[in-house]
């Protein structure tokens, strides 16, 4: 099977390549599923129902997130009542919504999905390795293709992850930082990895943001506004080809789509 999975989606700019790209290039790649962290898609922070919803309809199976899940407030009864958004597992019990779902496509084929988020240079969570370990066993009971999302910053526990789940899980796919890497491979045991599949939104900017308050930003350390950049709008992400029946990967090959 072939899996697209897209890197953070940010505001109205990277919902709008979505709209106009993802039906064709879903036809045209012959995918079978489209995942997409979506943490970013309301006015570059947070997630609402509606925006799911529209990202739904662009041809995203699953959205996955990480720490900006909680910005909208709307979305917490949404995270409870769905499968197809999910928040990092990592979480302590209690908060809304799940860190796992099964997609099941039209072949019969599942896929399973794990959405964990980081702890370096991030909030104290649950350890993310055992925690995710831990899902990623009881899901190969359902199935043995397992994709995990793993929103963090350093890429040390990026790449610490890949090794520790490495003939677990069928790919870990970094997300936070919006800056595609170029480490993609095949690790030993069949596990397909990537520190980061970068950012879905405008690249004439600074991570998604305006040049102009991020430099002012930096340049003085007093607050600053960050308004949504506008131009050179890409889709970037990776698309991975794994073995239905074992769950081990066969190739993994970065994505840059402009709109």
């Amino acid at each position: 099977m072939k899996i697209l999975f897209i890197g953070d989606i940010v505001g109205r700019p990277g919902r709008a390549i979505l709209r106009k790209i993802l039906h064709d290039f879903r036809k045209r790649e012959g995918l079978d599923a489209v995942i997409a962290n979506g943490e970013n898609a309301a006015g570059g922070s947070g997630i609402t129902p509606r925006i799911a919803e529209e990202m739904f309809e662009s041809g995203v199976d699953v959205l996955t997130s990480g720490d900006h899940i909680w910005k909208k407030r709307e979305i917490y009864d949404f995270l409870g009542n769905t499968d197809r958004v999910i928040r990092p597992l990592n979480y302590p019990v209690g908060v809304p919504g799940r860190g796992l779902t099964v997609l099941e496509l039209k072949s019969g084929a599942k896929v399973g999905i794990i959405n964990t988020v980081g702890r370096v240079f991030m909030e104290a969570v649950e350890c993310p390795f055992i925690k995710t370990r831990e899902t990623a066993e009881t899901l190969r009971r359902v199935t043995p293709v397992i994709i995990v999302d793993l929103h963090a910053e350093a890429t040390s526990e990026k790449v610490a992850m890949g090794w520790y789940l490495d003939g677990l899980v069928s790919a870990v796919i970094g997300t936070h930082t919006h800056i595609q890497t170029a480490d993609e491979k095949i690790l030993p045991k069949g596990t397909a990895y990537i520190t980061d599949c970068g950012m879905t939104g405008p690249y004439d900017s600074v991570i998604g943001r305006k040049k102009e308050g991020i430099l002012e930003r930096f340049l003085t350390q007093l607050p600053v506004r960050f308004e949504m950049a506008e131009n050179d709008v890409q889709m970037h992400g990776v698309i991975v080809e794994i073995d239905d029946k074992t769950g081990k990967a066969s190739s993994i090959k970065r994505v840059q789509e402009k709109g």
